[in-house]
């Protein structure tokens, strides 16, 4: 409603990019492994308590770690917003786990439990089942101000992390995580 009304009383050229800052917002998304899911299984913690409140994150916790690449979900351009009827969004995406990204998130999640201290269960155990699972899909922003200046929460374009002010969210699909491997297909609506 706030942009609709921009659009109608406070801009003298809405349907120009130039007109707005940013100019345009997207939502990427990828599957992702969270450390805590898997270190905190029922009934240590009951992860339905959340009621599909996401757990939000700073863009550096390396607790939480993408198993394939970030696909683009929606991209609203606050120039044409009114003429598309808001913002485009997919109704369906395939993701494919990457056996690569799984391995480098497994030697990540190792250094997180020695780190943290864990001891039990087994660290290397852990880590191998924490890298080979995913506990739900990962969202964050990325703001495009003009055609020259962009704001990545994530680095841009393959979602690791960086410095940011703004928050990955990870809605939690299921009480427990969900085994995967390399090559495996994730089609989510």
């Amino acid at each position: 409603a706030t942009i609709y009304d921009a659009h109608q009383r406070l801009l003298k050229r809405p349907n120009e990019a130039t007109s707005w800052i940013p100019s345009r917002i997207q939502t990427y998304a990828a599957p992702a492994s969270y450390t805590l899911q898997n270190l905190f299984m029922p009934p240590a913690f009951d992860w339905t308590k959340l009621q599909g409140e996401p757990v939000r994150f700073n863009c550096r916790d390396e607790g939480l770690q993408l198993v394939s690449d970030p696909v683009l979900i929606e991209d609203i351009s606050f120039a044409d917003i009114i003429a598309r009827g808001g913002g485009s969004l997919q109704k369906q995406v395939t993701f494919t786990v990457d056996g690569e990204r799984v391995e480098k998130n497994r030697v990540k999640f190792l250094d997180e439990f020695k780190r943290g201290g864990v001891r039990d269960p087994d660290p290397n155990t852990l880590s191998t089942t924490t890298a080979n699972s995913i506990s739900g899909i990962a969202l964050w922003p990325r703001l495009l101000l003009d055609d020259n200046v962009e704001v990545n929460s994530r680095h841009y374009p393959d979602g690791g992390h960086q410095k940011s002010h703004w928050q990955t969210v990870l809605p939690i699909m299921s009480e427990v995580p969900t085994p995967v491997k390399g090559g495996d297909e994730l089609s989510v609506t």
